[in-house]
């Protein structure tokens, strides 16, 4: 819910809605919440039996059909962390080190049976997302900020970006006028965080956060240093950062990044709402792996489906 309702495109949410559509549920969001379309991606939604999820709208005329979003899927991702669960445990160094630069640029495993079209040997599959100009544009809220505008400065991976990360951003933004997220690049965080990271790849990991309806603006590929000049050159007004982050005891012996907005008096550590990190969201995969692993065989194989047969679908 907290995440769903942070998208800037969302108007309301409907708690409890019924995974199958149907008819009386179909006529209370026609009847109650006045909803004149019901909307699903180009990729088919079918039922445990078999059957069409949105059978009844399209009887009824009243269903619309989109382009999705090409390689975001929650499949996808999930593969990404089973992935990362099986090259752990198979202890190879080199899969360690590779594991990044496959899921930023989209190829397949070291063991992949088919590298050449993403898919890993296990079933797993990698990024397929490509990212363009086109599309940051559209995630963008297109204006800067004003001359007299307090500028919030907050950043991070925002990795499998979460209802943790949501909350910290909108308590970040309550603090000035525009609040501008730096998202650090996929090597820093491969660096700190470690082999394994990220899951999402950079630009995935930007437009996730561009799409949260309080942030104002990105700097995608952010600098791990808070520097005097980044602050100087876009005018911040305060540095902030929560108190639930990844563990960060391996920089103990380095100098601390925001070393500079704490001299300037301009740093602020805000209580983050919830205590939840990008970590706790892969622990929940990997504590019901088997069951996971289980599910993206069978989704995985819908989805080589559509992409071994999708045609052009026109719209963004």
């Amino acid at each position: 819910m907290i995440m769903v309702g942070a998208v800037k495109w969302v108007d309301d949410v409907i708690p409890d809605a019924p995974y199958a559509i149907t008819k009386d549920f179909m006529y209370k969001l026609f009847n109650e919440y006045d909803i004149d379309y019901i909307i699903h991606g180009d990729d088919p939604c079918l039922l445990p039996d078999g059957t069409d999820a949105y059978a009844l709208a399209k009887k009824a005329g009243r269903y619309k059909q989109i382009k999705r979003t090409e390689g975001v899927s929650s499949t996808d991702i999930v593969g990404r962390m089973l992935l990362c669960v099986r090259e752990r445990s198979l202890g190879d160094s080199h899969s360690h080190s590779s594991l990044q630069r496959q899921f930023s640029h989209g190829h397949g495993s070291p063991r992949a049976s088919k590298v050449e079209d993403g898919w890993s040997g296990g079933g797993t599959r990698v990024s397929h997302f490509l990212p363009t100009s086109r599309r940051i544009v559209q995630f963008s809220n297109g204006k800067g900020p004003g001359p007299d505008s307090r500028i919030v400065y907050i950043d991070g991976a925002f990795d499998l970006f979460h209802a943790g990360h949501v909350e910290i951003l909108r308590l970040a933004r309550e603090l000035g006028d525009f609040l501008l997220v730096g998202i650090h690049t996929d090597q820093t965080v491969s660096s700190t965080r470690g082999a394994h990271r990220p899951i999402m790849n950079l630009h995935e990991r930007s437009l996730s956060v561009l799409a949260c309806r309080y942030v104002d603006e990105v700097i995608i590929g952010a600098p791990w240093v808070v520097s005097k000049d980044m602050i100087t050159t876009f005018n911040i007004s305060w540095v902030v950062r929560g108190t639930v982050t990844e563990n960060r005891d391996f920089l103990k012996e380095k100098s601390d990044p925001y070393e500079v907005p704490m001299e300037m008096g301009i740093f602020r550590q805000l209580e983050s709402p919830l205590d939840i990190t990008t970590s706790t969201i892969i622990k929940r995969i990997v504590a019901n792996h088997e069951a996971y692993q289980k599910r993206n065989e069978k989704k995985e194989a819908s989805e080589r489906k559509y992409y071994e047969g999708k045609t052009f679908v026109s719209g963004d």
